[in-house]
């Protein structure tokens, strides 16, 4: 799935879960709406936070992953979570392919972004 695809999900508040599986400091800067942070999945805490969010659901609902630390061929957490899910046996799931960062390929595009406020004096 390309980030504009999920944008357009986002946008139209389509329901469709979300999920993080990157690391928690980047999440906590900016991420997508509706987003759950379970990861980093490169980590079996990160993947064991991301099969509880999936326990109760059924193998045929749609959701997506997406991670954006760093450029898609080197992403440590997007190939074990999404096996992961393979495994679990899921058929609707989808994978955002973010070629460098999500700062590149979603924020600086204008889609809808959570940022963290800057704390105040």
């Amino acid at each position: 799935m390309s980030p504009a695809d999920l944008a357009a999900l986002v946008e139209k508040k389509s329901g469709v879960p979300v999920f993080y599986v990157g690391f928690p400091a980047l999440y906590k800067q900016a991420h997508i709406p509706t987003a759950k942070m379970t990861g980093p999945c490169r980590q079996q805490s990160g993947l064991d936070l991301l099969k509880a969010e999936l326990a109760s659901m059924p193998k045929n609902k749609e959701f997506v992953l997406y991670c954006g630390c760093c450029p898609w061929d080197h992403c440590p957490n997007v190939r074990p979570a999404w096996k992961m899910v393979k495994e679990m046996g899921f058929t609707k799931a989808k994978l955002v392919t973010i070629p460098t960062n999500l700062h590149t390929d979603w924020s600086s595009k204008g889609y809808p972004t959570v940022r963290a406020q800057a704390p105040s004096e």
